[in-house]
C-alpha cells in the first residue's frame, strides 16, 4: 500500500519560508540603499511590503532597521509612509534604535513636500522616548509656524504628545501660548480644532497646580471665544463640531436673549446627517434651557423629530445609542411622545437590546388615546419566536405573571387577560373597544 501523499505547503508572501528569509530581505535592502537605477523604488516597495507584512503577523524584523532607514532616502511618499510605520513600531520599544531615526526624521521635517514634512513630524512625535524629547522641540516649533495647514495640524497634536512625554519641556517651550494664538487666528478649521483639543487637555491637567492654566481654561468659556467657535462651526469636521459643542454645553449665558442667540446659531445642526453632531447639539439645547421650564418643554418638542429620524437611520448600535437618549426624555415627559408611539414598534430584524428598550418606551408613552393600538401590537410580540421578547411585554406592561408553553408562547387566554386587565387601569372608552376585539 502506497504511503499517503504529503501535502506540499505553498510559500506565502506574508510568511517567511525559512529562517534565512529575513536575512535575504536585509541583503536586498542593503543592495538597493544607494542605488539610483530606474525601477529601484518599485523594488524597494515590494521589499518594504514584505517587511511590513512580517511585522504585522508578529515576526521580529528589527534586524533590518538600519537598512530600512537607509532606503528611506527617497521622494516616494509610499515608501516614506511604510518606513515611518516600521520605525514607529520598533523605535518606541527600543531607545537605541530610536536614536538612529532622529537624524533622518529631522531631515524629512525640512523636506520641500509638506506631506513628507507632516508625516515625518508625526512619526517623530510618536517615538515617545523621554531621552529624545530635546529633539522634538525644534521641529514642533517650526511645524506650528509652517505655511502648510497639514503640517500645522500635525504639530498641534504633536504638542499634546510631547506634553504627555515631558510636561516641563512642553511648558518651557511655551507651546500652549503658540497653540492659543493658532486657535484664535488660523484660517484652517482643522488646525483650530486640533489646537482646541490639545489645549483643553493640557490646561485641564495643569489647572489643579497652576493658576495661570486655570485662568486659561476659563478663557475658553468666555463669550468672545464661544461665539468665535459658533460662527465657524460649519467649517469644522464632524469630530471637531462635537468638540466645539461639548465646550458650548459648559458655557453659561448671561441672559435669556443670549440663550436664544446660541440656539439660533445651532438650529441647523439638528438636521445634520451625523448622529453624534445631532446628539451634541441636543445636549446644548437641554443644558441651556434647564432654568427655563416653558422653553425646556418646547425644546423637547423641537428635538423630538431629529431624534426619531436618527432612530430609523443607521446601524442597530447607533439606534440603541439614540434610543437611550430618547428613553430618558420619554421618562421625563411621556406625554410629548405619546402621539409618536409607532416609532417605538419593534422591527423583526432588530437585536434584542433595541427591542427591549423600545418596549419599555411603549409602556411609558401609553395613555387612553393609544392604548388599544399599543396592546394590539404587544400581543404580536407575545407570540414572538424570540423567547425573551415574548416574555417581555407581559412582564413589563403591568407586572402580570403567566405560563408559557414549550415554544415560549402565551396562550390566547393569557394574552386576552393582559390586554383586558391592563386597559381596565386606564380611563373608560378604550376598555370596551379592546374587550370587543378580545
Amino acid at each position: 500500500m502506497a504511503p499517503p501523499a504529503q501535502s506540499q505547503k505553498s510559500s506565502s508572501p506574508s510568511q517567511p519560508s525559512g529562517k534565512g528569509e529575513v536575512s535575504d530581505v536585509k541583503l536586498q535592502l542593503r543592495q538597493l540603499a544607494g542605488s539610483r537605477a530606474p525601477g529601484t523604488d518599485d523594488s524597494k516597495r515590494e521589499l518594504f511590503k514584505k517587511v511590513i507584512s512580517y511585522m504585522t503577523i508578529g515576526i521580529d524584523v528589527s534586524a533590518v532597521f538600519s537598512e530600512m532607514v537607509m532606503c528611506s532616502a527617497t521622494s516616494d511618499i509610499v515608501l516614506k509612509k511604510m518606513c515611518y510605520l516600521y520605525v514607529g513600531n520598533y523605535a518606541k520599544n527600543n531607545p537605541d534604535l530610536a536614536l538612529l531615526t532622529i537624524n533622518f526624521l529631522q531631515r524629512d521635517c525640512k523636506d520641500e513636500d509638506p506631506m513628507i514634512r507632516g508625516l515625518a513630524l508625526r512619526s517623530l512625535c510618536t517615538l515617545r522616548v523621554a531621552n529624545l524629547v530635546e529633539y522634538l522641540v525644534g521641529p514642533l516649533g517650526n511645524g506650528l509656524k509652517d505655511g502648510n495647514s497639514y503640517v500645522r495640524m500635525v504639530a498641534a497634536v504633536g504638542v499634546l504628545k510631547l506634553y504627555h512625554i515631558s510636561a516641563p519641556t512642553c511648558l518651557d517651550a511655551d507651546f500652549p501660548a503658540m497653540l492659543k494664538h493658532l486657535m484664535l487666528n488660523d484660517k484652517d478649521a482643522q488646525v483650530v480644532a486640533n489646537c482646541l483639543a490639545s489645549l483643553q487637555e493640557i490646561w485641564g491637567l495643569e489647572a489643579s497646580t497652576s493658576e495661570e492654566a486655570a485662568r486659561e481654561r476659563e478663557m475658553l468659556l468666555s463669550k468672545p471665544v464661544i461665539y468665535y467657535f459658533l460662527n465657524r462651526i460649519k467649517e469644522f469636521s464632524e469630530w471637531a463640531q462635537c468638540i466645539v459643542l461639548e465646550l458650548v454645553a459648559k458655557y453659561v449665558p448671561s441672559d435669556s436673549n443670549e440663550i436664544f442667540d446660541v440656539m439660533n446659531l445651532l438650529e441647523d445642526r439638528l438636521q445634520h446627517a451625523n448622529g453624534a453632531v445631532v446628539l451634541a447639539t441636543i445636549k446644548v439645547f437641554l443644558q441651556l434651557t434647564l432654568s427655563m421650564t416653558d422653553v425646556h418643554q418646547q425644546v423637547y418638542e423641537r428635538i423630538k423629530s431629529p431624534l426619531l429620524t436618527q432612530v430609523s437611520s443607521g446601524s442597530p448600535e447607533q439606534s440603541y445609542a439614540v434610543l437611550s437618549h430618547l428613553h430618558l426624555l420619554v421618562m421625563r415627559a411621556p406625554f410629548i411622545f405619546s402621539s409618536d408611539y409607532k416609532h417605538f414598534y419593534c422591527q423583526y430584524n432588530e437585536p434584542f437590546y433595541v427591542k427591549k428598550l423600545k418596549l419599555e418606551m411603549l409602556t411609558a408613552v401609553a395613555n387612553e388615546s393609544n392604548t388599544y393600538d399599543i396592546v394590539t401590537e404587544l400581543c404580536e410580540y407575545a407570540a414572538n419566536v424570540d423567547i425573551p421578547i415574548g416574555r417581555h411585554p407581559k412582564g413589563k406592561t403591568k407586572g402580570y405573571k403567566g405560563e408559557f408553553n414549550e415554544e415560549g408562547l402565551y396562550s390566547g387566554i393569557d394574552t386576552a387577560v393582559i390586554k383586558k386587565e391592563w386597559v381596565q387601569e386606564l380611563p373608560l372608552k378604550k376598555e370596551t373597544s379592546c374587550d370587543e376585539k378580545i
